[in-house]
């Protein structure tokens, strides 16, 4: 995609997301979406067949967020376990910062039925991981048998803990996030040990 087709995607994708939240996903019209975004009606069908196929693709841009977000805290020396600890770290922070798309995202995926797609999107993120626990095994950090279902496990457990923190009441009561953080690791450090 050049830069301004680019640009223009994510002015949409950016105006779609503002538009949901403020109206829910049903009410929501792609005009007002266009306008938003300070695009043509019909620009936003170069892009999306039809207002459901935002979902995956607002899903898609959380998730690289997520992902930079935790290249950016791993850097290529550290240890699996300092890695782990930034994928948490990076989990809690988007999860907190995306809460709302994140769940009108997840009501999308069951009401579109798109869960390939799901998988599609997180398809890097898994491989990215798979890479680094493979590198973490060569180095005698861990030992456990690596397979594309311990990789799911690992990051599903993280995302679980965070969407269960953020998206119920208990981030608005006394539970400790640093704690709930530490049990996550812990947990997964068990398991990979």
């Amino acid at each position: 995609m050049n830069y301004k087709k680019e640009e223009k995607y994510q002015a949409i994708l950016h105006a779609s997301i503002e538009v949901i939240l403020e109206k829910g996903f049903t009410k929501t019209s792609i005009s007002e979406i266009t306008k938003r975004a300070g695009v043509a009606h019909g620009t936003f069908y170069i892009y999306f067949q039809a207002k459901n196929d935002l979902i995956p693709a607002i899903a898609e841009l959380i998730l690289e967020k997520l992902f930079s977000d935790i290249k950016s805290h791993a850097a290529a020396g550290d240890t699996i376990w300092e890695k782990i600890q930034a994928l948490i770290e990076s989990t809690f922070t988007i999860t907190q910062s995306f809460r709302e798309v994140i769940i009108l995202c997840y009501s999308g995926v069951a009401f579109n039925h798109s869960f390939e797609r799901w998988e599609q999107i997180y398809a890097p993120y898994y491989q990215w991981l798979e890479g680094e626990l493979r590198t973490a095994q060569e180095r005698g950090e861990i030992s456990v048998k690596i397979t594309a279902n311990l990789v799911k496990m690992i990051i599903n457990s993280i995302e679980q803990a965070a969407e269960n923190y953020y998206f119920t009441e208990n981030h608005q009561k006394e539970h400790d996030v640093k704690g709930l953080k530490q049990e996550v690791f812990s947990f997964i450090q068990r398991a990979i040990r």
